[in-house]
Formats: C-alpha cells, structure tokens, sequence
C-alpha cells in the first residue's frame, strides 16, 4: 500500500472519531448549562476548553464562544467542522480503496455542514451535534461493513483507537470525578458514549472510583482505554508480525501500548484515582508519541496536523 493512502486512510479514522467524540462533549456540557443555570458557567466552559487544547485568551468565555471554537471553526483542528473537513479531503486522496457509499456518506456530511450551522443558530447547537453524531455513526457503520480487513482497514482502525485513547485522558482531566455528583460523573460517561453501559455493569452505583475503573480500563467496553489500548497493540502487530521474535516485542510503540495496558490493569480502582493526573499526562504522551512512531515508520513524514495540547506534551 502507498504511504500516502495508508496515511489517509489513518487519519480519516482519528478525525471521524474526534468529530463524534467533540459532538457527544459539546452536546452534554451544552444541555448540563441549561439544565444547571446557577453553576459558575465560564469556569465550566474554560475547563472544557483546557480538555480539547484549547486556550481562549483572556477574551470573555460564553456557550456562543465555545460552540464556534469547538464546533465551527475550520481553522481549529479542535473544531468539529476542521476535523469532518480534514476527513472529507483525506478521503479524497483514498478513493481507490474506500467504497462508493462510504465516500458519499463523507462527502454528504462535509456538504450538510453548512445548513445544519444556519439551523443550529435558529434552534440551537445541539442541532448541529446530533447531525454529526448521526453521519459519523453512519460512517463507521460502512467502515465496518464494506472495508475489506486488510492493511488500510487496520490503519483506519488504528487511528481509531489512538483518538478514543486521548479523547478518554481529555475527559478525565476534567475536574467531574473530583466533583463526585451524581449528574455530572453520568454527563462525563455521555460525553465518552459509555452511560448506558456502565449503568449495566455497575447496576446504576455510580462513584468517581467506579467511573474511573469503567473508563480505564473495562476489558470489554469499545470506548474504554484498555479496550482501545489492546485494539492498537493487535492492529500494529498485524501491520508488521515480523517485528516479533522469540525475545519478545521488538516494536517500540507495541511495547509502550502494553507497558500501559498492564498498568491499568494491575492497579486497585482507589490506585487508578490517586494516581489519577500522572495516569493521564502519561496517556496524552502515549498517544501523541505512537502517533509519531507510526507516522516515522509508514508514512514517512512529520504529522501535519496535531492537538494543540499535544505539542506541549
């Protein structure tokens, strides 16, 4: 395969997560404004901002502010629009190996953009959320069921897995399971797609220490960081089975995936919370490093585009 596709294929994969991941984030923060109107609303949108890597100034911070940082701006790589975007463009550089209806699917999305910002102005930004959150769950949708499972498959998947990792160590930097309530440890599991999961496995009991254990490492949640960090470790080793030999893992970047897959797994959940804030820096180096190493070894050039947070890391 072409580095050049490999590499667009992988990135359609990061910016179609991110664009879902930032809708669902945006969406819960946006309804847990309205539905709290007494909350400190500017430390609240502030601290979402610090999540994505975004720094606002000292201009004055407002939920009109951050929709347009988060959701509109195309020349954000934070933004939702940037990211859908970057997806559309890179797809057209892949087109030989991506299907006819997973290329419309990209295209009509990026198109309705545009409208569904005019409606959202009307109707509000949720609006626009749930339109994307719809076209992505479509998307991977024909991902999954019209991709052959060969190289440019896993690469997509690859960066996949890598984005669910970082967007889980953004959300968890906020301050929702220092907080400790009820509601906002339920908005911090909406906003990472698991609420309805975790109130299955956890019959409703939910805690900062169950929500992180949840979050961190459940062996069998998709949108969980050992779930997400196993997924990379396979995906890398199929990419290249011959860096494995009889002395161990010779991959670097698979070796660092499983260094931190064991660690969350071996930790207590009162463990994962007081080691909560090294536990995060390490993911966002982790993500941001194998991102490098896959880019050095398959693609062959420095990454074009990154969070803003990722190069002070």
């Amino acid at each position: 395969m072409l580095s050049r596709i490999a590499e667009s294929l992988y990135w359609i994969g990061r910016y179609l997560e991110r664009a879902d991941a930032k809708a669902r984030v945006l969406d819960v923060h946006l309804t847990r404004i309205q539905d709290e109107p007494g909350t400190d609303q500017e430390r609240q949108l502030r601290t979402l901002l610090a999540a994505m890597g975004v720094d606002p100034g000292d201009a004055a911070v407002t939920p009109t502010s951050v929709v347009g940082l988060l959701a509109f701006d195309q020349e954000s790589p934070a933004s939702i629009t940037a990211a859908l975007t970057a997806a559309r463009e890179n797809a057209r550089g892949a087109r030989e190996i991506l299907s006819s209806e997973l290329w419309e699917a990209l295209n009509v999305t990026w198109h309705g953009l545009a409208e569904r910002r005019m409606a959202a102005a009307v109707l509000g930004p949720q609006v626009f959320c749930h339109y994307v959150r719809e076209r992505t769950a479509m998307t991977t949708g024909l991902i999954s069921t019209t991709m052959v499972r060969d190289d440019g498959w896993r690469f997509l998947s690859l960066g996949v897995a890598l984005e669910r990792i970082d967007m889980a160590a953004r959300m968890l930097s906020t301050p929702a399971l220092a907080e400790g309530r009820a509601s906002v440890l339920a908005g911090l599991l909406r906003s990472v797609g698991g609420h309805d999961t975790f109130v299955r496995v956890y019959q409703g009991a939910v805690s900062p220490a169950n929500v992180a254990e949840f979050l961190l490492r459940d062996q069998l949640s998709p949108r969980s960081v050992a779930f997400s960090l196993a997924a990379a470790e396979s995906l890398l080793r199929e990419l290249d089975p011959g860096l494995d030999d009889r002395l161990g893992v010779a991959d670097g970047a698979r070796r660092a995936l499983g260094r931190m897959r064991l660690a969350l797994e071996f930790r207590s959940s009162a463990e994962l919370l007081d080691d909560l804030p090294s536990l995060i820096e390490s993911l966002l180096r982790l993500t941001s490093r194998t991102s490098d190493e896959v880019t050095s070894r398959y693609f062959g050039k420095s990454l074009l585009v990154r969070w803003a947070e990722e190069v002070a890391l």
